[in-house]
């Protein structure tokens, strides 16, 4: 008996297969190759009468041939009736058809690294709250002990609204008030302060603006998280065992990190916080004593309360925690960069 010829009767199906335009040659197809008399099921049938030495690979054979000339029937089905539906379009609309998905927003990976901040500090005993970020210069300059002739205030080069008087004040008299885009989230330590008594434990979530050259790791504009802890007895081990606390939460428990002593005007002594990370140091924050001048400007008895205060910018640890190296991603909008965060948690 001549053993049936499985490559022949693939190439046939497959040939009148693609010949068939409508449903009906379609149907007609499927009864000649895979109905109760098809060409296909007689093979299967016939398997038992052949020798028992090319049973396994005749039946094996036709069986994977058999659904591959289904999974292909299948596909020229779908085929012809996208077909006929692109021509139906074309002559009239079906309202029967369902509507285009519209793309669906989500959240910046900033604003999912802030959340994220945020409920680390929400499990630490801290209060959130939020101010203005157009702001008097005397919030976000004088009453921080950086007057205007102060050389800090090059460290906040920033935006102002109101123009400067080209004239000046008259001799002895204060110069105006003036409006600047915030360059920290700092002057909420003195509005805080003006209409609560410690003790106090806040952070200060807000966008900061400084007129400033952009790199990878520097923008015009930075989100930032100010913090403020003042009470009784406070002292510069609680502010290092909030940061560490913090920085191992968020970023991982194995963290090595290190404080080093840096400069902030309102702040004494004051410092900045680094890790390990990729093998070398990498400042995440700065932090201090808060300046005993601006408890007693508060109305506070700097001998009784101390406190302190840190500063950190929440796209640094967005860029640490999505392994992104250059800043300038976050507001560049581009959907490509954005969408790979769709779907992470806040």
């Amino acid at each position: 008996m001549a053993l049936p010829d499985l490559a022949a009767l693939e190439a046939d199906a497959r040939r009148e297969l693609a010949a068939a335009s409508d449903a009906a040659a379609l149907d007609g197809w499927r009864t000649r190759y895979l109905g109760r008399k098809g060409r296909l099921t007689g093979v299967l049938r016939g398997v038992r009468d052949l020798p028992a030495a090319d049973r396994p690979a005749i039946g094996k054979g036709a069986n994977a041939l058999k659904g591959t000339l289904e999974a292909a029937f299948d596909e020229r089905r779908e085929a012809l009736l996208r077909g006929a539906s692109v021509a139906q379009a074309a002559a009239s609309v079906d309202v029967t058809l369902p509507a285009r998905s519209l793309p669906q927003g989500q959240l910046h990976p900033v604003t999912l690294t802030r959340r994220a901040m945020e409920g680390v500090f929400r499990e630490m005993g801290f209060d959130i709250v939020e101010g203005p970020e157009v702001e008097w210069d005397s919030y976000n300059f004088d009453r921080l002990r950086i007057p205007r002739d102060h050389p800090a205030r090059d460290m906040w080069d920033t935006i102002w609204i109101d123009p400067e008087d080209a004239g000046g004040p008259a001799e002895g008299a204060e110069p105006p008030p003036r409006r600047l885009l915030r360059t920290h989230t700092s002057p909420m330590q003195i509005r805080y302060l003006e209409t609560h008594r410690p003790p106090i434990r806040v952070i200060v979530p807000g966008a900061c603006y400084r007129y400033e050259a952009t790199d990878a790791t520097h923008e015009w504009m930075l989100t930032q998280i100010e913090g403020l802890v003042i009470d009784e007895g406070v002292s510069f081990p609680n502010l290092k065992g909030t940061l560490e606390s913090f920085v191992h939460r968020f970023l991982g428990p194995d963290l090595e990190t290190r404080f080093r002593c840096d400069y902030f005007p309102f702040v004494e002594p004051g410092a900045e916080l680094g890790i390990r990370w990729g093998g070398r140091w990498l400042e995440v924050l700065g932090a201090g004593m808060v300046h005993p001048e601006i408890i007693e400007a508060a109305g506070l008895d700097p001998e009784r309360y101390t406190g302190f205060a840190f500063g950190m910018g929440v796209e640094r640890f967005a860029m640490l925690r999505y392994g992104i190296d250059d800043i300038r991603y976050f507001y560049a909008n581009d959907l490509r960069f954005l969408e790979q965060f769709r779907g992470s948690a806040t």
